[in-house]
């Protein structure tokens, strides 16, 4: 008999982790970009930083954002802008990039070049401790 009990609960409770994994997952923003996207450029905004300690600063256990690019595209940029010390860690299809911020960008992380076409997790990261807005613009114009 308590073999039966545990059997019906247990489908509940698959259930129920189901549901909350799905709700987790619909939190994280995702946008997708092809040729025409517009406007351009696409400006994102959220909190950088996190609890993971990672060789990119600190970052959350979900992509701060997730880019959906739907055809390849020989020129995409992505900034970011915090009053932190921000940095960009980029895990796709041609790999995962740590991008820290420098004289040339001025301060802000920046990535472009060729884009494939694929998933991109995007995590906004803080090189201290705490965590700031940001903005992050999207463009296939250069600068």
């Amino acid at each position: 008999m308590k073999t039966l009990r545990l059997l019906a609960i247990l489908p509940i409770s698959l259930v129920m982790s189901l549901v909350f994994t799905e709700a987790n997952l619909a939190q994280i923003p995702n946008v997708q970009i092809n040729r025409t996207f517009q406007p351009d450029p696409l400006v994102l905004n959220g909190k950088s930083g996190g609890t993971v300690k990672s060789n990119c600063g600190n970052i959350t256990t979900e992509p701060s954002q997730v880019i959906q690019v739907t055809e390849s595209l020989p020129y995409l940029r992505l900034t970011v802008e915090s009053q932190g010390k921000p940095t960009l860690l980029i895990d796709g299809p041609g790999g995962r990039f740590c991008v820290m911020a420098d004289s040339y960008s001025g301060g802000k992380p920046e990535q472009s070049g060729y884009w494939q076409a694929g998933r991109y997790s995007v995590y906004v990261g803080e090189l201290s401790q705490q965590q700031h807005n940001y903005s992050l613009s999207i463009s296939q114009h250069n600068k």
